[in-house]
């Protein structure tokens, strides 16, 4: 107990995140959330939990097809705990326990969430909450309009449930079952603008959300929100054109996979029919992903921002600016580091599957394990067929997708030994 108390934000937020996807692998590889006749492999089991905790959607097993009724409650379950992330869900318990939320939870709430202080923590996790219990019934009542035309009342409601738990938290989990996700749907303009809507909003961050709902003016917003409404939104209209003109489909379909792309991982059309440029286009999105503090993955909008803005202030000799403000100089620092990690990351695990799974093209692999580390859940449809040693990787690398690649590399940073400086001396660059 001491040791756990002892331990760091980064390694306590690591570890929950751990104990819920064996816990839900655990749960999910009990025969009893099985359909009936259906096995379940526990390295299936454990793919399963780890994309739905790690919010991604990518499937080793039909979600439909295996498991019943109690297997698809745990499965969305897992999605919004992932959602909402562990920090905040143990905080919500405690709210709802209406016991005081010590110093500890505050700070694993602020680190979970990237936020700069603790300043108004509580307040925050009730609004987060609030958001996500009125977004998602939102959803759910819209999608029971189109659900219902095709199932039962019963089922139509518990789908129009699931797929609003799935798309408000990024994570591109159907239980429409055949492997099929959305593609029976991929002309029906309600279901897509809706599901589009509740990807948008929980990509977005909740601190942004909150923002827009209490400020309602851009000029009043503050730099973090200005930057990622205005990058979500040329991504989102970039990523249309782009599919639009490399691929053979309507413009609604265009738009929603540019904005499925960015962490959420739904599909209107068959991915492995996608030429190499339109996959290429898709890899860039799920690679930049959602922003902080939402429900989605990737590298994060700002992150990518802080490149640019860095890059062309390196190029041209210029401060980094932004709305009349002034970006910090260790912003941009941590924009860089974390986006190599991240290619360091994702380029690793391509070469490995590449030498594990020689029937496959390189674009395939490049794919999966961006899909994985995006936490999006788009796939060409090799991910059943992959090997457990495949699986094993796909299933780290949505695991450090979720948790950060920076985050996962402070758990083993050691305390600074000695206070020795060394005298500087330059290398040359480019």
């Amino acid at each position: 107990m001491n040791k756990l108390k002892k331990m760091s934000p980064a390694r306590f937020l690591a570890l929950g995140f751990a104990c819920v996807i064996l816990l839900g692998a655990i749960v999910l590889y009990l025969p009893y959330t099985h359909n009936e006749g259906v096995e379940v492999k526990f390295i299936d089991a454990l793919f399963t939990a780890t994309s739905a905790v790690c919010v991604t959607g990518l499937i080793a097993i039909d979600t439909a097809d295996t498991f019943n009724i109690i297997g698809q409650a745990v499965v969305a379950i897992l999605i919004q705990i992932g959602g909402l992330g562990v920090a905040s869900v143990g905080v919500s318990f405690i709210l709802l326990a209406r016991k005081k939320v010590d110093f500890k939870d505050r700070i694993l709430v602020k680190e979970a969430l990237g936020l700069g202080s603790m300043k108004g923590i509580v307040k925050l996790v009730k609004a987060i909450l609030m958001m996500t219990l009125c977004f998602e019934g939102a959803g759910a009542f819209l999608s029971f309009f189109v659900f219902v035309q095709d199932y039962p009342l019963l089922k139509a409601i518990w789908m129009s449930i699931f797929h609003s738990v799935a798309s408000f938290n990024n994570s591109g989990f159907d239980i429409i079952g055949g492997y099929q996700n959305l593609i029976p749907y991929q002309s029906n303009i309600l279901l897509n603008l809706t599901t589009s809507g509740l990807i948008i909003f929980g990509g977005l961050g909740f601190i942004v959300i909150k923002e827009v709902l209490y400020k309602k003016s851009f000029k009043k917003l503050s730099l973090h929100s200005k930057v990622v409404i205005i990058m979500s939104s040329l991504l989102m209209i970039i990523g249309t054109i782009l599919i639009k003109f490399t691929e053979k489909i309507s413009w609604l379909g265009a738009f929603f996979f540019s904005t499925s792309a960015r962490t959420a991982g739904f599909s209107t059309y068959s991915v492995g029919n996608f030429t190499s440029a339109g996959l290429f286009v898709l890899i860039v999105l799920m690679f930049i992903g959602a922003s902080p503090g939402s429900t989605g993955g990737g590298i994060k909008t700002t992150t990518f921002f802080a490149m640019l803005k860095g890059s062309l202030s390196i190029s041209t000799n210029r401060k980094s600016t932004c709305f009349k403000r002034k970006l910090p100089n260790d912003l941009i620092t941590k924009a860089f580091t974390v986006t190599f990690l991240a290619i360091s990351l994702v380029c690793i695990n391509t070469y490995l599957l590449i030498i594990l799974e020689p029937q496959y093209s390189f674009i395939q692999l490049f794919f999966e394990v961006v899909s994985a580390f995006g936490t999006v859940g788009l796939s060409t449809g090799i991910t059943p067929d992959l090997n457990p040693i495949s699986v094993t990787i796909i299933i780290l690398t949505m695991y450090v997708g979720r948790i950060g690649p920076l985050t996962i590399a402070s758990i083993w940073s050691f305390k600074q030994i000695s206070n020795i400086d060394y005298s500087e001396e330059s290398i040359n660059i480019g």
